[in-house]
């Protein structure tokens, strides 16, 4: 049996599944903010117990987290220092000298992680081709370290020089010396994190990692004691932001790669699910408590991005952020969630986040204390939520506190709260269908021609309206949506990707160093599998270039096959970038290539997965109706008695048609007027939207 768990802003989600049975189990439980290793604790009892086994049957837990995420926009990590080549300290506070808007005379950049007191010049200096052009001051780091410890109180530390990614010497070096004086600080280089030109990115991914690394550690011990303290004595593996499972040891190592670790983990589900259909093409939707976030699948395969924004600091503008260079997969992200803040604005305007309630207080129908109106009590008042049914009646909503927080804050409108909670639930449909638009858009996707896959608890609620406003003619509501990421950490394989900036000319290529320096990344990448047990006989090596006509400042991604050697892709690389070039502009040109980095992943098996959360229903539609229910469809005229199903009940192949709404424990399908739907074998809800002429 292995365990898969996702803490979110909201509910922490719990999906159990035995792999040589195909049986599977779902738990839902509040998030605890104040110690998140307390739900996870308490919910692995939970669905252990429910399910009448003991924890030590579960043979592996893999595990996803916000963490890191959360500890950069609350800034709550480590105090941490940082070495900087001399010359170079106030790299940070010069930035990058990019307006991310032309015409807002009150944007703010994001604070620097390590303020400037605590950053120390170090006399060094590599040029960019590794040579040493100024020798390491040992006696000055020795000094800066001993400062930073003894009257900055330091307890993690960045060392980040100038093109240290070319040669690590003078990092490795620094580090050596620190970990002799104070073995117990925790210590991160820039050319061990991610050894990448451009040093602004590289140094803040860096001062990331040791920002957050104290505080991983700390919870991972506390996870662990936790576990084996109520009887766990299998693996625990955690997911990271490019979907690779890895050991407690490489998050140690490597916090800044837990970053959006959860929300990866719902691709990769949506992907899986998307094969079971042979749909290869897919938008990945997933609403939660506190984000909406959208993520695109071609070929079965999700986007990646090497470049991530944490932390946006005003009006979640890109570019307010932190920007980091880690392995990711690429979504767009919006303060849309359940639990996101309705406001009204200066100009009278209603604003739907991206400020949230979270689960403390939470929005105002948990009666936890929360008086704010959230899109979740929106949904509420419009009738899609049963406010005895929520979480399987597990929990119960109070409909009268949120009608009156939303009838309170939207007074000035001078609307009837109905009213008001529909502008609430449509801007929320707007702004995500907005975000995901441009999000497609800049990377040549075309959602007309795909499907929709919707997780989390809001997720099914919002995403066939949000289809229609996209006209993405078909969504799959997987079974156990609204636990889907829970379901994804146990689809991801182990593995870890090295990312090494090799500037070349593709032409002047000595075939010798090349080959040497790709081997020697597929070394260091496979070391963190074979740590983590694996056999060099089930690792799997994928090589990826980013290459570009010389002098162009935009890269694209090439792909070498698998069964080429490595002496003989140089001269492969013309003809596999003409197919690439072409493929993204429909033209090439004839200049010389470029060769901008290395990418290698190494891959482990990856596990099979029923997709079927628990066994699928064996009745018919009108025998798994439950009732119906005043909701509000303007499609269908405004508030109707709209039918109300069990979707446990439901069997294969039978049809639904809208308005209805379908009920699981954990998330409510809501399909609009026109919407008509069929029960996939699999589980899955599989709905043809009613794009043409619907409103």
């Amino acid at each position: 049996m292995r365990l898969g768990v996702d803490i979110g802003g909201t509910f922490t989600d719990f999906a159990l599944v035995e792999s040589a049975g195909g049986r599977s189990a779902i738990h839902k439980r509040l998030t605890t903010p104040d110690d998140p290793a307390r739900a996870v604790i308490e919910g692995v009892e939970a669905i252990a117990a429910a399910e009448q086994i003991a924890v030590a049957d579960i043979a592996e837990i893999v595990h996803g987290t916000t963490l890191v995420t959360n500890a950069l926009i609350e800034r709550r990590g480590a105090r941490a220092g940082m070495l900087v080549t001399k010359g170079f300290r106030d790299t940070f506070d010069i930035g990058k000298e990019v307006r991310y808007d032309l015409y807002d005379l009150r944007l703010r950049f994001a604070d620097p992680l390590v303020e400037r007191r605590l950053r120390v010049e170090i006399p060094e200096r590599m040029l960019a081709d590794g040579t040493v052009h100024v020798p390491l001051d040992e006696e000055a780091v020795a000094a800066a370290v001993t400062h930073l410890v003894e009257e900055e109180g330091i307890t993690a530390l960045a060392i980040c020089y100038l093109h240290a990614y070319a040669d690590p010497a003078h990092e490795e070096r620094s580090a050596a010396i620190a970990r002799d004086l104070y073995p117990d600080l925790y210590i991160s280089t820039s050319s061990g994190v991610f050894p990448y030109a451009r040093e602004f990115e590289r140094w803040t991914t860096t001062c990331a990692n040791a920002y957050g690394q104290p505080m991983v550690d700390a919870y991972l011990a506390r996870l662990e004691e936790g576990l084996e303290r109520i009887g766990f004595t299998g693996h625990l593996a955690i997911i990271g932001s490019g979907g690779g499972l890895m050991t407690l040891s490489t998050a140690r190592q490597h916090p800044v790669r837990l970053l959006e670790s959860g929300p990866a983990a719902g691709v990769l589900m949506a992907a899986r699910i998307g094969q079971v259909l042979d749909v290869d093409n897919l938008l990945a939707f997933d609403l939660g408590g506190t984000t909406a976030k959208g993520a695109l699948v071609r070929g079965g395969r999700p986007f990646k991005a090497y470049t991530f924004e944490a932390a946006h600091t005003y009006k979640h503008k890109s570019g307010s952020g932190l920007t980091l260079q880690i392995p990711v997969i690429d979504m767009a992200e919006i303060g849309s969630g359940g639990g996101s803040i309705v406001s009204v604005d200066e100009l009278g305007l209603l604003r739907v986040g991206p400020r949230s309630a979270s689960a403390v207080p939470g929005p105002a129908c948990y009666s936890r204390g929360g008086t704010d109106p959230t899109l979740t009590d929106a949904n509420l008042t419009l009738g899609y939520l049963d406010p005895d049914f929520f979480l399987g009646g597990q929990m119960a909503l109070d409909a009268a506190a949120a009608e009156n927080a939303i009838a309170a804050r939207t007074a000035p409108l001078g609307l009837e709260t109905i009213r008001a909670a529909w502008g609430i639930h449509d801007i929320a449909n707007e702004d995500i269908s907005r975000a995901f638009r441009m999000h497609a858009t800049e990377r040549g996707f075309d959602y007309r021609r795909s499907a929709m896959v919707a997780s989390g608890g809001g997720g099914p609620i919002h995403a066939a309206r949000i289809a229609r406003k996209l006209k993405v003619p078909q969504v799959i509501f997987p079974a156990g949506a609204g636990v889907m990421s829970a379901f994804g950490m146990l689809v991801g394989a182990t593995s870890f990707e090295i990312v090494r900036s090799y500037r070349a000319i593709v032409g002047a290529i000595d075939t010798e160093t090349f080959t040497a320096t790709l081997r020697e990344i597929e070394a260091e990448a496979t070391a963190y599998l074979i740590e983590a047990g694996l056999s060099p006989d089930d690792i799997t090596i994928e090589r990826r270039l980013d290459m570009r006509y010389a002098g162009q400042g935009y890269d694209i991604e090439v792909a070498v096959p698998g069964d080429r050697a490595a002496g003989d892709i140089p001269a492969a690389l013309p003809d596999l970038f003409a197919t690439a070039y072409r493929a993204t502009f429909d033209t090439t040109l004839d200049q010389p290539l470029e060769i901008a980095s290395l990418k290698v992943e190494a891959i482990g098996p990856r596990p099979e997965l029923p997709v079927s959360a628990g066994n699928t229903g064996v009745g018919s539609v009108e025998g798994a109706k439950k009732g119906t229910r005043r909701a509000y469809f303007p499609a269908a005229g405004g508030l109707v008695d709209c039918p109300v199903y069990d979707r446990y009940r439901i069997a294969p192949g039978e049809r639904l048609a809208g308005p209805c709404l379908v009920e699981e424990r954990e998330s409510t399908i809501l399909l609009d007027a026109g919407d008509v739907a069929v029960v996939h074998p699999s589980g899955s809800v599989v709905a043809t939207i009613a794009v043409e002429g619907s409103r």
